[in-house]
């Protein structure tokens, strides 16, 4: 019978003028319920939303970060150096019955003097802290390096009345050349070290070591995004010069010396990115006498630095 069929999803009739009213029917979707309502602070449309979404904006960025991991500096040799170099080292250990020497006992001295723990523990713990290195019995904890922000630099300039002079390195690879250009920038009064977070060197115990102390009194500051905060540099009054083998500028006719500077320095084989020299204000080039020789990162920074300082004092 019309209607009345037995088939899957037929609707059975009846005498009443709405066949699926009274148990549910047609409403029953309607009935379900939506869960709790959400909180004020999570509504769209709620002047409480609004008020969090400004206060998001409005709150501080942190102005310093870390580096993810502790560093070992095992050997007797490499812990001197380390010291000597003002690394900030938390805590050196020492094998159980390893020989004393010069170096050991220079160890000992320096650690005392810094306040900086001693101990003792068995040969194969060092083996497991030091994940098999050769350390001859000596090994230095190296705590996380503890990043600036990058506007610490320009606040770092200003602290000094200077002009501000920031080093920034394009996805410089190699720490010792980060080292050396933080050597550099201490040695001829730069305001600071900028590096990329990602695809680049950091602030390990080999570029502590290069910098000979240097890191110590010179910030290192990371840049999510380098040419954002290039551009952020620009908008704060800084001009930006790129070394590049091609500059349209040679090094001893840059005239931007004596205002507020950042100096880029490309990597070790490519030099600078395509969006970084996209940003410079100029390209600058250092004289050669042959055109096919070309200079590491750390020599080049250097080379620079030497040249705008000169113009700054002049």
């Amino acid at each position: 019978m019309a209607g009345n069929s037995s088939r899957r999803g037929a609707i059975r009739k009846t005498s009443k003028g709405n066949p699926t009213a009274g148990s549910g029917g047609r409403v029953r979707r309607g009935l379900e319920g939506k869960g709790p309502t959400p909180k004020a602070a999570e509504r769209e449309g709620h002047k409480a939303y609004k008020a969090k979404k400004r206060a998001e904006k409005a709150a501080p960025k942190p102005r310093r970060s870390k580096s993810s991991e502790v560093e070992w500096v095992a050997g007797r040799n490499s812990v001197v150096e380390a010291l000597r170099a003002g690394m900030p080292v938390s805590a050196v250990y020492v094998a159980e019955g390893a020989e004393r020497d010069g170096r050991l006992r220079e160890v000992f001295r320096v650690a005392a003097d810094r306040g900086i723990a001693l101990l003792e523990v068995a040969r194969p713990e060092l083996d497991r802290l030091t994940q098999g290195a050769v350390h001859q019995g000596l090994a230095a904890k190296v705590p996380p390096y503890e990043y600036a922000h990058p506007d610490d630099l320009l606040e770092q300039a200003s602290a000094a009345g200077d002009p501000p002079l920031i080093v920034a390195l394009d996805s410089v690879t190699d720490p010792r050349n980060l080292g050396a250009v933080v050597r550099s920038a201490s040695g001829f009064g730069a305001h600071g070290v900028l590096i990329p977070e990602r695809r680049a060197a950091g602030m390990t115990a080999s570029a502590w070591k290069t910098s000979a102390g240097a890191a110590a009194r010179v910030p290192v500051a990371q840049a999510v995004n380098l040419t954002r905060q290039l551009k952020a540099y620009q908008d704060a009054g800084c001009m930006v010069v790129g070394l590049a083998a091609d500059g349209d500028v040679s090094l001893p006719d840059l005239d931007l010396a004596d205002g507020p500077l950042v100096l880029v320095v490309g990597s070790e084989g490519d030099g600078l990115s395509r969006l970084v020299a996209e940003t410079c204000d100029q390209l600058v080039s250092i004289p050669m006498v042959d055109d096919l020789e070309s200079l590491n990162a750390g020599v080049a920074a250097g080379i620079a630095l030497y040249a705008i300082a000169e113009k700054r004092r002049g």
